[in-house]
């Protein structure tokens, strides 16, 4: 695949996980008496990714986060000079996504502002401290990291990794929506704080720390768990294994 298609893939792929997760949040969670609440939206960013998985896997390998691109490159999988280009696309797929999410959300009579941005804090869903929210979005993301990494290994069963991964990705939102409105994904976090500016715009730089910081742990870690044993050379007198 040539770079501009890698790149426009990552560039929908991360367009579709902001709109269709975010836009759950703003348009959906709290609508009157029918509403989605926290299980419909940590599933809505769930489906986003398994269904894009099995839509671009094959064309960019669908990061959609700079968090995971950073990961694969410590784990060995994806190459340093490929970064900027993955990264740069995520960013813009997220912030077109935020743009088209604000453009509809506005047009209902009482819309506030609101893209779904993460925070600490005040600005937390359930005004949780900095330390917590650096902790959960460091080590979600490093459990991410292995869940992709395993599960797209290539001794791992072949066409599961989209259902491991999206599924994956519903637990960690199940479990830190009340904590930073769940980030693990910094392309993901920037295209709503750039929308609404102001105290998201303020604290976006955890986002990138925290998320970068714990896939670079989680594909580092699963470099040496998932590593093959080497084979010795057989000692004089040993019997061979049967084959």
């Amino acid at each position: 695949m040539s770079n501009l298609q890698r790149g426009l893939a990552e560039l929908i792929g991360t367009f579709w996980l902001v709109f269709g997760g975010c836009g759950s949040a703003v348009l959906a969670a709290a609508f009157p008496d029918v509403g989605i609440g926290l299980l419909g939206v940590s599933l809505a960013f769930g489906l986003t990714v398994l269904t894009m998985a099995y839509s671009i896997g094959h064309i960019s390998g669908c990061h959609l986060n700079p968090a995971v691109t950073f990961g694969l490159w410590a784990g060995g999988r994806f190459p340093a000079k490929d970064i900027p280009l993955y990264v740069i696309a995520q960013v813009i797929g997220a912030v077109i996504a935020a743009a088209l999410l604000w453009y509809i959300a506005s047009g209902a009579p009482n819309y506030a502002g609101g893209l779904a941005s993460n925070g600490f804090g005040e600005h937390s869903p359930g005004h949780y401290a900095f330390h917590a929210g650096l902790a959960i979005e460091v080590v979600l993301t490093f459990m991410f990291l292995l869940i992709i990494m395993g599960s797209t290994d290539s001794r791992a069963p072949a066409g599961f990794a989209p259902i491991a991964i999206g599924l994956g990705l519903t637990l960690i939102h199940l479990i830190s929506i009340p904590v930073t409105n769940t980030s693990v994904n910094p392309a993901r976090s920037t295209g709503p704080a750039l929308l609404e500016g102001g105290i998201a715009l303020q604290q976006l730089w955890l986002f990138w720390v925290a998320p970068i910081a714990g896939g670079i742990l989680g594909g580092l870690v699963y470099k040496v768990l998932g590593a093959e044993a080497a084979k010795r050379p057989p000692i004089e007198g040993e019997a061979l294994p049967a084959e």
